[in-house]
């Protein structure tokens, strides 16, 4: 079985999602960061914030410094969910796998094959962000739980390039490593990004893939039910 769960990496859910980790035993955990994303969290992992280094563009470096931001609103710190399924995963044994391409490698492409229009409804953007903070999060959020296609059309039309390389290709790389993970693998958790789940599971080779999304780790009532799930190793909620 592979278990998809879709997080948002600003929000505190280092504890739903290390629950739902320690009462399905995987025996590997895959989540959405490169192996230079992943080494450097396992080596700081009480930094509040990540340093972007040399090379980062100005789209990087800006979603880097929103993130850290934002995570610190809620409580939390970038990534600490994916700590979170590491450390539980180490616990019971299972193999940690990165599976992400090289996310500032990708945001430098992204930036360079935008065009002149696409820059600035993102600048734009960017500097609403800093002004609606946490709030803008969590609206966010909402929205795409209540209609997630019509949002990611939005997305497509006001931002075509940073959906197909942030969202489209990353999905097909992701959906790739989890499709080999799964030949020596039997009983997976895969931890990415919410907007990610569904281009990621229509590429799955494996028909038994349960999905846990960021609306249930965000609601309790919804993830009581998650828990009762995964502790008595039902495929659907």
């Amino acid at each position: 079985m592979i278990t998809v769960i879709g997080t948002g990496h600003v929000f505190d859910l280092a504890e739903p999602v290390a629950f739902i980790v320690q009462h399905t035993w995987p025996d590997a955990v895959l989540i959405e960061l490169d192996k230079s994303r992943y080494d450097y969290l396992m080596n700081h992992q009480d930094a509040e914030s990540h340093d972007p280094g040399k090379g980062a563009s100005v789209m990087y470096r800006q979603a880097s410094k929103y993130q850290d931001r934002v995570a610190q609103a809620h409580g939390a710190k970038v990534g600490g969910e994916f700590l979170a399924a590491v450390n539980m995963g180490k616990l019971q044994g299972a193999e940690i796998i990165p599976i992400d391409t090289n996310a500032m490698q990708v945001m430098n492409e992204v930036w360079e094959e935008m065009s002149f229009s696409e820059k600035m409804r993102y600048r734009l953007s960017g500097i609403g962000d800093l002004f609606r903070g946490g709030a803008s999060a969590e609206a966010t959020q909402t929205r795409f739980a209540k209609d997630e296609e019509a949002y990611m059309a939005d997305m497509r039309r006001r931002y075509p390039t940073l959906v197909r390389k942030l969202i489209d290709e990353r999905n097909a790389y992701m959906a790739e490593q989890i499709n080999k993970a799964a030949l020596t693998h039997s009983n997976m958790v895969v931890v990415v990004g919410d907007g990610h789940v569904e281009g990621i599971c229509a590429l799955l080779e494996d028909p038994t893939v349960r999905k846990i999304r960021l609306a249930d780790l965000m609601d309790e009532e919804r993830m009581n039910a998650v828990r009762r799930m995964v502790y008595n190793g039902d495929e659907k909620i």
